[in-house]
């Protein structure tokens, strides 16, 4: 007596195949010509030949699974179970496609289980047969589905009452839970059910201090089960007597709700936790023609589409948050007692699943990331490169092959860097340019232009710092008009010179260096945060604007970094900065990824803290502005030596990377 299986070498097939296998009979598996490689590769994986693990060519889409008669009449009498698996189990699939695969699929299984005379017909439903029925959903009910609009339920509805209604020869039904990963090792083949939100949680873990409280959503109870405990119920419960005719839910018996299931893995991946949840029964008050009205609006369907196509999330997913549907599985824990076979809890693995799904799915992983990828062969124009964050960043560049070009005032530091580049195999040209002077700007913007034809990346990294008290300022505007001139205007003209190319052909990023400051909004820097955060607004406006156009905006909010610029501030020697050649990390990372904003988590700290409490932020910068004194120069005095007391070396540390 041999086994046969459709979905063989599908997520839950893989599993069961291993676990008949292991019982010394062989397993004939429906195959498409064109997928034998996948059986070759199952084959290979559990150590079996093409004796014990035999192909058998079909379609699940065809009559009689596509099996020749041939076949059909060798295998007939000799196969003592048929394992259904083939099916769609995806909310992203079409219906035309659900319908083909689950139903006339389950209906073609059926009658070649009867043509080959089979001892027992096992189909693998799903709990999506009982719709998203209102209370407990028992073993035993079936035609008490409600609410089986969706495809997804309707097809899994569809196909197991062809199996309950025409199947001719004895059968076993099981319903399992939304699988996840192998509890032991984490695998598993695609992103579905949980797993479209490890996205958000990873952003989330990437913006935010794990200690942080957010606000996260609840709802209706998710019912997980690892593939392991799904491939050994069924296993077991198709080899133990006495069992036909029933169904079986393979159900976690404790099921969580959604936001205590987003804050397990949440604490699997070192995120924050939800700590304030919102129920989304909350909003069922609103009536339906309000909800549907605002969303069919175009600029909020864009928003919605942009925002889930960036976190991977499906958008029917939400229709599932409020599941209002209980398993009762009693059938299948009494037919499964004294085997060991059961449900271990979600966060006893749920690590294992988070680990593998960033290792391996993370759909990131499947993207070319690299910044040769993104600037090979592209221009890169680079202001205030011959020195500090411009000079690493260019290096950085040109060595990933972009079309360098350096813009400073120093025709010979530029002429210097030129050579160290060239000198690694680079390709870097230089530009003696006043980026205060706006008629300058112009002249080198046409010339660029002229001699590259656009500019795919500019980086607007030229600036100015003035580290003094406004009461020390009274008698110099011209403090806040150099900073403005460069820091904003300077770098504003540039953008509006590069920008028509950009435009014409659809593509191109403009990087700010921009500063924590503007975050944070550290004392003693008015003259120097106020430009930044005007050109901050500025590109934050435009983006919008242009991002239909191709055209993208990354502000940067740069820690404290050891350039030249802060030199002169003694004080900074003993207090902890970024490298140049750490700055430019960041900015290959601005490159590569896109984001409208590279900040730390404590500028991020900051910003909230401004948002939120902004007296006693006020109380707090005030008490660090006397802390640390003015720079010997800001008070009309030669600079000396300035040292740090422990105090203030303390407080540097913990507010490592503002300007204080």
């Amino acid at each position: 007596m041999a086994y046969f299986v459709t979905g063989a070498t599908g997520f839950i097939g893989r599993h069961l195949v291993a676990n008949l296998l292991a019982r010394g009979k062989p397993v004939y598996a429906l195959v498409r010509k064109g997928s034998q490689k996948k059986l070759d590769d199952l084959r290979r994986s559990l150590g079996a030949t093409d004796k014990t693990l035999v192909a058998v060519h079909g379609d699940l889409a065809a009559k009689n699974l596509g099996v020749s008669a041939a076949d059909t009449k060798k295998l007939a009498g000799r196969i003592e179970h048929v394992f259904h698996l083939a099916a769609i189990y995806d909310l992203k699939a079409s219906a035309e496609d659900q319908k083909a695969t689950n139903v006339e699929g389950t209906r073609h299984a059926v009658r070649f289980a009867a043509a080959v005379r089979a001892g027992c017909f096992h189909h693998v439903s799903s709990i999506a047969a009982a719709g998203l029925y209102e209370g407990v959903f028992r073993e035993d009910m079936f035609e008490e589905a409600e609410e089986l609009d969706h495809p997804y339920f309707s097809t899994k509805h569809e196909s197991e009452g062809i199996v309950r209604r025409d199947c001719k020869v004895p059968f076993r039904i099981y319903r399992p839970g939304f699988v996840v990963g192998h509890s032991k090792t984490g695998e598993i083949d695609k992103i579905d059910g949980p797993y479209y939100f490890f996205k958000t949680i990873q952003k989330m873990r990437n913006l935010l201090p794990p200690w942080m409280p957010t606000i996260g959503i609840e709802g209706g109870r998710i019912n997980i089960v690892p593939v392991d405990f799904v491939a050994d119920a069924i296993d077991h419960l198709a080899h133990k007597k006495g069992l036909d005719g029933k169904c079986f839910h393979l159900t976690d018996p404790a099921p969580h709700r959604i936001g205590e299931v987003l804050n397990i893995f949440a604490k699997a991946a070192h995120a924050p936790q939800m700590t304030m949840r919102v129920n989304a029964k909350m909003f069922g008050f609103i009536p339906a023609p309000v909800v549907y009205g605002v969303a069919s609006l175009a600029p909020v369907k864009r928003a919605i589409k942009v925002t889930l196509n960036d976190l991977g999330i499906p958008r029917d997913v939400f229709q599932f948050v409020n599941w209002p549907t209980r398993y009762d599985n009693r059938e299948a824990a009494k037919a499964l007692k004294g085997s060991g076979i059961e449900v271990p809890p979600l966060s006893s693995y749920a690590y294992r699943l988070w680990d593998y799904w960033e290792r391996n799915l993370d759909p990131d992983l499947f993207i070319d990331r690299s910044l040769a990828g993104r600037v090979k062969g592209k221009v890169v124009v680079v202001t205030g490169g011959s020195s500090g964050i411009g000079q690493a960043t260019a290096h950085r560049l040109a060595e990933a092959g972009a079309k360098v070009l350096i813009v400073a005032r120093d025709p010979e530091k530029l002429e210097a860097t030129q050579k160290e580049i060239a000198a690694k195999g680079g390709e870097c040209h230089t530009y003696s340019c006043d980026l205060t002077d706006m008629g300058a700007i112009e002249t080198l913007a046409k010339r660029i232009l002229a001699e590259h034809r656009g500019v795919d990346f500019l980086v607007n990294n030229a600036g100015r710092s003035i580290r003094r008290a406004v009461i020390n300022s009274l008698d110099r505007f011209h403090d806040f008009e150099r900073t403005m001139q460069l820091n904003y205007f300077g770098a504003v003209k540039l953008i509006l010179a590069f920008l028509p190319a950009m435009v014409a052909k659809k593509r191109g990023q403009v990087i700010n260096i921009s500063s924590i400051g503007v975050l944070s909004r550290a004392p003693r820097f008015s003259a120097y945060v106020a430009s930044k955060s005007a050109l901050d607004a500025f590109s934050e406006c435009a983006a919008s604007e242009l991002l239909d156009k191709g055209v993208y905006f990354t502000n940067i909010n740069m820690p404290l970094v050891r350039t030249p610029m802060i030199a002169p501030t003694k004080i900074y020697d003993n207090v902890p900065t970024l490298s140049p050649e750490e700055a430019a990390g960041l900015v290959v990372d601005a490159i590569v990824h896109r984001p409208v904003r590279i900040a730390t988590r404590l500028g991020v700290f900051g910003a909230v803290c401004h948002a939120i409490a902004p007296k006693l932020t006020q109380v707090l910068l005030n008490t660090a502005f006397n802390m640390f004194p003015d720079s010997a120069a800001s008070q009309g005095k030669r600079d000396g030596e300035q040292t740090l007391s422990a105090e203030q070396i303390a407080f540097a540390q913990i507010t490592q990377g503002i300007h204080w």
